[in-house]
């Protein structure tokens, strides 16, 4: 742990660890390198491994203890952004093919549950989306025939399963899912291993090379993985300035979770039409009590700063409706990437041929990881991908004007950050800082990312991000620099927890 790093710590992390693995200490060669051990990384891994490719997994840091171990875990094969913005963004043709891989991703992680006899709490349960205000009523009935006309199985209810209030209306989409994300990755990594395959925590990749026949990987520490293909797997991807890191934004999530008695809270998924929407689900946890889980509170990566607020907003909406929910046992919040066309980005590399990525998740990070997996294997074994040509990285997304918009206001927040380097400091000196907080800090015509530790020593570092330039922001919730242009986040001594940066913040110039 880095210091003064008190990062929240999700249920599925409290509760389920995924593996033990070592370092990486030398030079490797294998079919396959993927980088990043959540559920898309060691689904990637796992279907490569069952096709006869000898696969190295490697992470930053430990296995499993990514973004994925910060999730709900909706198997939800709705959209969270509403199929009726898909269609005016793609058309009917590629919203239907995205809701099959939604479809394919909850079957497929069903089915590996059975054939790994994988015990991860797998469940079939309905899904339900009410209108968070009346007037939202409309959204839903345009959500209904959009969902229509492409097959997707909805149908009208008169309330969702809500017990503290009435709903109203509200839409059911039957055959949805949840599980334990933890458990199952700790499964996948096992039946990876038994496969012959090889996994790596605390080895962190510095850089990446395309060969004439293959990819080399190098390390932090030196050793260098050879393979014939690598696939980034790091939620937003580590090998690349620009490509991709200008076709999504980078948002912060919250999660608050409480024991309920057991049955007083439906097994279901439920979703609100807020624009930062609420969404429940339970998870079992014994014959007695079950775990309530809601998130929600989005916004923009390093620009917002009233977590504790936010967190205790989610805490009362929660009270309102779920009554047996009396407070909050767990705390933590997560890190989403919003494409700008509402759909993830799984496939070879721009520019690359034996290198590929999945990223911008958004809101549907478990489904769309293990999407991800059943389009990039196809892909590198030389057969044909069936969702290749919808989350081709290489699109051309600007194909509305409402992604056109989008994306004229997302882009907006980056040349705002950079005329943070004129502005002054959060705070005039580090007498100003309590111990475990952080500020930025103008000392003449530089600035200076400080955090006073709990014993009052105090680590200056430079804020300047190190992954395109942007200026960090302290995270008083995470206890970490986050960078609002493209996601990465900085402990305070400056080391990096998640990409895309790969080189910690540097040290100050005294």
């Amino acid at each position: 742990m880095n210091v003064g790093d008190e990062r929240s710590i999700s249920y599925w992390m409290h509760e389920a660890p995924v593996i033990d693995a070592p370092p990486l200490t030398a030079d490797a060669e294998c079919d396959v390198v993927v980088i990043g051990s959540g559920i898309a990384g060691l689904s990637t891994a796992y279907e490569l491994s069952r096709f006869g490719r000898s696969v190295i997994v490697i992470d930053r840091g430990g296995i499993g203890n990514g973004m994925t171990a910060r999730t709900t875990a909706h198997l939800a094969t709705e959209l969270d952004d509403f199929y009726s913005e898909l269609i005016k963004v793609r058309g009917e043709d590629e919203a239907r093919l995205y809701h099959d891989s939604q479809v394919a991703a909850v079957n497929r992680i069903e089915a590996i549950c059975r054939d790994e006899d994988i015990d991860a709490d797998f469940a079939r349960v309905d899904g339900y989306l009410f209108p968070a205000e009346p007037d939202h009523c409309s959204w839903l009935e345009e959500e209904y025939q959009a969902c229509k006309s492409i097959n997707v199985d909805v149908e009208w209810v008169e309330k969702a399963p809500v017990p503290g209030i009435e709903t109203g209306m509200a839409l059911r989409f039957p055959n949805q899912g949840r599980f334990h994300p933890t458990k199952y990755l700790r499964g996948l990594a096992q039946a990876i291993l038994a496969r012959g395959g090889r996994i790596y925590a605390n080895t962190v990749h510095a850089g990446d090379k395309e060969t004439d026949d293959g990819v080399e990987i190098t390390t932090e520490a030196g050793p260098v993985i050879r393979a014939r293909a690598a696939v980034f797997c790091t939620n937003s991807p580590t090998n690349d300035k620009v490509a991709i890191h200008a076709k999504q934004t980078p948002d912060r999530t919250y999660v608050v979770a409480g024991r309920v008695p057991k049955g007083s809270v439906p097994d279901a998924l439920v979703w609100d039409t807020y624009e930062a929407y609420h969404y429940v689900r339970i998870q079992p946890l014994d014959e007695t009590e079950d775990l309530l889980i809601v998130g929600g509170g989005d916004h923009r990566s390093g620009e917002a700063y009233d977590m504790e607020q936010r967190l205790a907003d989610l805490e009362s909406w929660t009270r309102e409706r779920y009554p047996s929910f009396t407070g909050a046992e767990y705390r933590w919040s997560g890190m989403v990437f919003e494409p700008i066309d509402f759909m993830p980005f799984s496939g070879r590399n721009p520019g690359n041929t034996n290198i590929y990525i999945h990223t911008g998740d958004s809101g549907q990070g478990i489904t769309n990881g293990v999407a991800g997996s059943l389009t990039i294997m196809p892909l590198i074994i030389g057969e044909d991908s069936r969702y290749a040509p919808v989350f081709d990285p290489a699109r051309k997304s600007l194909t509305s004007t409402s992604s056109i918009g989008e994306f004229i206001r997302e882009q907006a927040g980056a040349v705002k950050n950079f005329a943070e380097y004129i502005g002054p400091g959060d705070v005039k000196s580090a007498d100003e800082l309590q111990p475990g907080e952080g500020a930025i800090i103008r000392e003449g015509l530089k600035q200076v990312a400080t955090f006073k530790a709990e014993d009052g020593s105090v680590i200056r570092r430079s804020p300047v991000c190190t992954h395109m330039g942007c200026l960090v922001h302290w995270n008083g919730f995470e206890r970490c620099w986050d960078c609002p242009c493209h996601g990465s986040q900085f402990a305070p001594d400056g080391q990096v927890l998640n990409g895309p940066a790969v080189k910690p913040l540097a040290e100050v110039e005294e």
